[in-house]
């Protein structure tokens, strides 16, 4: 019984010491920071990051104002999400290049851009739209906030 403690414990300090340097190695605690410089930490990121920097909205939003809920635990469960979809798609390699959008964050990108800009688009959305359904901002707007210029 005490032989398999022993292994236990080793193999437990064995993955705590590995996911302490990985975290360490890949800046985790920047993600933390609502600085948009953690989301350069992954190089697929630069060109979306640079966009950003030439952008109408660097001067007015960073990127968790666009791409996380803005209540304060739903952001960081959202950045939580967000970070293991990213770290495994990484160490697996199987990211797509260019990277898309996953559904639940283009309706997060979504209902952020209508709480921004509701005085603005609130009769686009209901006047002319007499389906009164959400019209998706990005599929006219898609390089008002950052994207690699093509």
């Amino acid at each position: 019984m005490a032989k398999a403690a022993v292994v236990l414990a080793v193999l437990t300090g064995m993955l705590l010491g590995v996911g302490a340097f990985t975290f360490d190695y890949a800046a985790g605690f920047s993600y933390f920071s609502n600085e948009p410089e953690a989301c350069v930490n992954c190089h697929i990121m630069n060109d979306h990051f640079d966009s950003w920097v030439k952008s109408s909205h660097h001067a007015h939003a960073v990127c968790n104002d666009c791409h996380t809920p803005h209540a304060l635990v739903a952001k960081y469960v959202s950045k939580a999400e967000n970070g293991f979809n990213h770290s495994l798609k990484f160490t697996l390699g199987t990211y797509r290049e260019p990277i898309r959008i996953r559904p639940v964050n283009a309706a997060r990108l979504q209902a952020n851009c209508i709480e921004c800009h509701q005085e603005l688009v609130s009769e686009i959305r209901w006047e002319a739209n007499p389906a009164h359904e959400d019209l998706d901002c990005v599929r006219c707007h898609a390089a008002v906030g950052h994207g690699p210029r093509r």
